[in-house]
């Protein structure tokens, strides 16, 4: 997880699904939801809790996307970030770049598998981060997760090689069971190839406040089939470390 999503993302569903019912969703309901494993999509993510809700007429599909990016971009997704007003302003960076050149530096190979459209992945990771065009499958790039063929591809492109038992092992670090289940995913579709899959509870979980909740959270993570939980993304590099050692 590159970025604290709390007050952007899920604050634009919350929003998005106010905007059209007049109900603003509590972080759990959002946290159930995710911990299905099948709305990674943010969008779809808002549509699923207006029908829940009971929200009749549910709006168009492209309407909602609107407004959603309204929320957060506050500007035209496609043109200057400077002009954007939205709360992708409001997105504190969770780890910072020199953790790249360290993973680098210790031989490790990196990209990115987002579930955000190209220009807020794009925005986040290079100018924000600082990252010359780093590897990054997006939005619309693959299936959405937990959907594997994303990740795969980016497996094979960073490993230079095909997948399979003589391959390098590949690890995903995700926040969501849908990142968890894209490994698992992953697994069925290449038996042979080593896959690690490693998960870290989201920001608004990681309060003393919402221990219980971060102690389910990361129940239905490792029930998804998560190897190992982390505290913060900065711990990765230590982890695999662990267990590639």
């Amino acid at each position: 997880m590159i970025r604290d999503v709390g007050g952007s993302y899920r604050r634009a569903i919350v929003e998005t699904v106010h905007h059209y019912s007049g109900e603003r969703p509590e972080p759990a309901a959002i946290d159930g939801l995710k911990a299905e494993g099948r709305w990674n999509n943010d969008w779809e993510a808002s549509l699923e809790l207006l029908r829940r809700g009971g929200q009749e007429p549910l709006p168009p599909f492209a309407a909602l996307v609107e407004v959603f990016n309204g929320f957060y971009f506050g500007g035209d997704p496609e043109g200057d970030p400077a002009q954007w007003r939205g709360f992708i302003g409001s997105e504190p960076l969770l780890v910072e770049q020199h953790l790249f050149e360290q993973l680098s530096a210790a031989g490790v190979r990196w990209g990115f598998v987002s579930g955000a459209e190209p220009p807020s992945a794009r925005f986040v990771l290079e100018q924000r981060l600082g990252l010359a065009a780093p590897p990054l499958i997006a939005m619309g790039d693959a299936p959405d997760k937990p959907d594997p063929t994303g990740f795969l591809r980016l497996a094979e492109q960073l490993l230079q090689a095909p997948l399979g038992e003589d391959a390098a092992p590949v690890a995903y670090l995700g926040d969501t069971v849908a990142d968890v289940l894209t490994v698992a995913r992953a697994r069925e579709q290449q038996p042979q190839q080593r896959f690690i899959s490693l998960a870290v509870p989201p920001p608004h979980l990681q309060s003393a406040e919402a221990s219980a909740q971060r102690e389910r959270y990361g129940q239905q993570l490792r029930a998804a089939g998560a190897d190992r939980l982390l505290d913060r993304t900065d711990q990765v590099l230590t982890v695999l470390e662990q267990l590639l050692t």
